[in-house]
């Protein structure tokens, strides 16, 4: 299962941080330590810097891992490049491989996408569109709210304007940005 943590949380920015950040915090919470504590104590001083020696561990995998710019921009052409058809296939094929049980329906949402027991409401036909307002959102969370399922989510290679921005935050709509296209698409 997902784990969501806040957004402006320590955790949470360092994640989105450079790999390296989170273990310059390291050497400096032993730093810290060895000038500040007497010398029976330092060790759980540094103790208190595993967190952060975790997390840069996983920014690391995660950007190690992540797709290249070159990559991404590729695969944005490429998905603006294709048809209905064969970009619902892939989104299909992307989300079977991560697990999902993946359901076609029609309305405002695409995909019924069903793993450990959450339900999650998929729009992706305005994917090419170069804006978006709050309508098509709008009508996502309806159904979302209408089927009872726990979660939903907007594809769209244009831009949002600010108020379905706003509105999308507002009202837990995931918004699937460039990265995680391409991680679906792989």
């Amino acid at each position: 299962m997902k784990f969501k943590m806040a957004e402006k949380s320590l955790f949470a920015i360092l994640l989105r941080s450079p790999w390296w950040i989170s273990f310059a915090l390291v050497g400096l919470f032993a730093l810290a330590s060895k000038a500040l504590l007497p010398d029976q104590y330092v060790v759980y001083g540094v103790i208190g810097s595993f967190p952060f020696f975790g997390i840069g561990c996983v920014a690391a995998w995660q950007q190690f891992h992540a797709p290249s710019a070159k990559r991404l921009e590729a695969t944005v052409q490429q998905a603006a490049a294709m048809s209905w058809r064969e970009f619902s296939a892939a989104v299909e094929r992307g989300f079977s491989r991560e697990g999902y049980t993946v359901e076609r329906i029609s309305g405002a949402a695409d995909f019924k996408l069903e793993k450990a027991g959450r339900t999650t409401l998929l729009s992706a036909k305005r994917w090419k569109a170069a804006n978006a307002g709050v309508e098509p959102l709008r009508d996502l969370v309806q159904l979302r709210d209408a089927q009872k399922a726990d979660l939903c989510t907007f594809i769209s290679l244009g831009t949002l304007s600010d108020s379905a921005t706003r509105f999308a935050r507002a009202n837990g709509v995931e918004l699937v940005a460039q990265l995680r296209l391409a991680q679906i698409m792989k």
